[in-house]
């Protein structure tokens, strides 16, 4: 009972500490319950299988921290519209599952290599998970812990050069100290040296706080020059309304939107992910015949000197096998293959229609995962669960939009996408002086949700100094400065529009030039660390088969 009690103090560290309700200091010391009952059932427990206890415990803490923090995933419905249990407990099992073989991971080192090369093994192998987990294709980097803080931009500038994985390291190092301070503590109750490495804690922690502040004072980069942008909040039902309005009346309602606003000489009209058509897509190939894509410049010309900038369903045909890609789906009855796309595109009068096409795919909605090796097994379960038995076509590379009546240069960031730190650096590394976040997070309602999504953004300006407009569907539509304090936003709920004044900076800082590079770093010591454990069991084993002989 008092080790699950510990795992459940862990949960509730943990739990307390997350966007957007929870306090985030608690994230300093939310590993310590789960690393002393790790130390206490190897070292004392008379528990016969402690490797199994030790991971029991670990899964009990990461999967009431799951529960309770992304629990709102319960909300996402089935084709019926109905609730979908799976939509929350596959990721709560999946992602707990590997938490817990993490935290078992250190717990054999730690056994084998002893306390000190334990407690590093943690921070480097906790640390490469988290990038693993930004890489894969069952990515759900939403616990990542450098997120715990997006609500307080104030203690977090200097993620302009480490990223939010700078952050998750930060706090790994903070919860190793506050574990060894208490451990040397319970071992010789010295207080000078229980005063000393109290002190190198509160260092760790409140030494970043402070180049932070210092930083956001002192904040002094210089816009290049000032879009005004009005992001629509159309606030269509995505389960009763948006996929059973006509296509061209959708487009007519976000258009009488931004007309009523009366406000004038906007360089960019922005529109969430998949604001239109609704049911279907537009084929790219038809742009220039698209009704709802002329009834768009039609506008325009109405508001020179406008660029639109919106999410839109869009797919590609392929009438011969020999251009069809990976993710095209065959159509035996028109012997055609068609690739679908969560695309943005930039829409000028009297120009071709830019298009991007989401990179970052919600894993079981827009990517089946691994679908070679899945689909025989699985089959349409997936389907019957609200996911989907294909994946849609995306872009290897990232691309931004040019106005050619402003400075402006926006980057299409596509709902998810707006998760992944790294990934965002190379919208800016293309040219994007600000940042346009373009999200649909109205099938969770009024949860967590959409909150937790939208605190995320803010991290996303800290790392590349970019000011971020983002339009989303029911909210929360928001203003944000490079500094990543809100400035704007608006009620959920609401069908609106908001315009802001969005700066344009167009320096480079020294995340989005390295992105997670102590991520990197710590993958190498991870290497290096199991090959140094290899290299010890070679030479215990050599020596014992062998032995020096004495002469």
């Amino acid at each position: 009972m008092k080790y699950i009690l510990l795992a459940l103090i862990s949960a509730l560290l943990f739990s307390v500490s997350w966007p957007t309700y929870g306090i985030p200091f608690f994230i300093f010391i939310a590993f310590v319950p789960l690393l002393i009952l790790e130390h206490d059932i190897t070292k004392f427990s008379s528990i016969k299988y402690k490797s199994w206890a030790v991971f029991g415990c670990a899964y009990l803490a990461f999967a009431v921290w799951n529960i309770v923090s992304t629990g709102w995933l319960y909300e996402a419905r089935t084709p019926d519209g109905s609730h979908s249990i799976m939509a929350v407990a596959f990721p709560v099992i999946a992602n707990s599952l590997l938490m817990s073989v993490v935290f078992w991971l250190y717990h054999k080192y730690k056994n084998a290599m002893g306390t000190y090369w334990g407690l590093t093994f943690f921070v480097v192998i906790w640390m490469s998970f988290e990038k693993f987990h930004l890489t894969w294709q069952f990515s759900w980097p939403w616990l990542n812990l450098g997120n715990a803080f997006a609500d307080y931009p104030k203690l977090i500038q200097w993620y302009d050069t480490f990223g939010a994985t700078g952050g998750s390291f930060w706090i790994l190092c903070a919860n190793v100290m506050a574990f060894y301070t208490l451990r040397i503590w319970e071992a010789g109750r010295v207080q000078k040296t229980l005063i000393k490495n109290t002190s190198i804690l509160l260092m760790i922690i409140m030494f970043p706080m402070l180049i932070s502040f210092f930083k956001y004072k002192n904040f002094s980069d210089k816009p290049v020059g000032e879009v005004k942008v009005m992001m629509i909040q159309p606030d269509l039902n995505p389960y009763s309304e948006k996929y059973r309005k006509d296509s061209l009346e959708i487009v007519n309602e976000f258009l009488s939107l931004a007309e009523n606003s009366r406000s004038k000489n906007i360089d960019f009209y922005l529109t969430p992910e998949t604001s239109f058509p609704g049911y279907g897509g537009i084929s790219e190939e038809g742009f220039g015949d698209s009704r709802m894509i002329n009834t768009i410049k039609e506008f325009l010309a109405k508001n020179p000197k406008s660029v639109f900038v919106g999410g839109a369903s869009t797919y590609r045909i392929y009438r011969n096998e020999l251009l069809k890609t990976e993710t095209s789906r065959f159509y035996p009855s028109q012997n055609i293959w068609v690739d679908d796309y969560n695309a943005a595109l930039a829409i000028i009068p009297n120009q071709k229609v830019q298009t991007y096409h989401k990179g970052k795919l919600v894993p079981g909605v827009e990517i089946f995962p691994y679908i070679s090796i899945l689909k025989p097994l699985l089959g349409d379960a997936m389907l019957n669960f609200g996911g989907t038995i294909s994946s849609l076509g995306s872009d290897k590379e990232r691309k931004v939009f040019h106005s050619p009546f402003s400075k402006g240069i926006i980057a299409p960031i596509i709902c998810y996408e707006s998760i992944y730190g790294e990934y965002v650096t190379e919208y800016v590394k293309k040219g994007a002086n600000f940042l346009g976040i373009m999200t649909n997070d109205s099938w969770w309602g009024t949860t967590q949700g959409h909150k937790q999504l939208m605190a995320y953004a803010r991290l996303r300006a800290i790392e590349n100094r970019r000011e971020i407009a983002r339009a989303a569907n029911s909210g929360i539509s928001v203003h944000i400065d490079a500094r990543g304090n809100i400035l704007e936003d608006t009620f959920y709920g609401d069908k609106t529009t908001l315009t802001a004044y969005i700066k344009l900076y167009n320096k480079s800082t020294f995340y989005t030039r390295a992105g997670d590079l102590i991520s990197r770093i710590c993958i190498f010591a991870l290497g290096f660390m199991i090959c140094y454990l290899l290299g010890e069991r070679w030479k215990k084993e050599r020596k014992q088969n062998f032995p020096i002989q004495k002469k």
